[in-house]
């Protein structure tokens, strides 16, 4: 199974089996780290922020107005933020590595 790393909000990292057409908030929160997700999955909010590790960014699709404009409603925004409801997941992005925003 394909992998997934992510750091908690306390520096710790985690090696997660990432289900393929999921997203990376749904695998997130199915191995139970401390993510909320409260819209759950619709774009709506942006209790899903997470940042991108750089070297996996090009990899990535650029994000659609929508996570934009939800991206402006999140605290602490830097150039590798992304919303992890929005980042569906793929065997191209095996090992991907993402660091959980601070709560809002």
């Amino acid at each position: 199974m394909a992998k997934v790393f992510v750091i908690d909000r306390d520096g710790e990292q985690h090696e997660l089996e990432g289900e393929i057409g999921w997203s990376v908030m749904e695998i997130i929160r199915e191995n139970n780290l401390p993510i909320e997700a409260a819209c759950g999955g619709c774009c709506a909010c942006a209790t899903c922020h997470v940042y991108v590790d750089t070297d996996w960014l090009d990899k990535l699709q650029t994000p659609d107005d929508d996570e934009n404009m939800m991206l402006d409603e999140a605290f602490e925004v830097q150039d590798n933020s992304r919303l992890s409801c929005q980042i569906k997941f793929n065997a191209e992005l095996d090992g991907i590595k993402v660091t959980l925003a601070p709560e809002f």
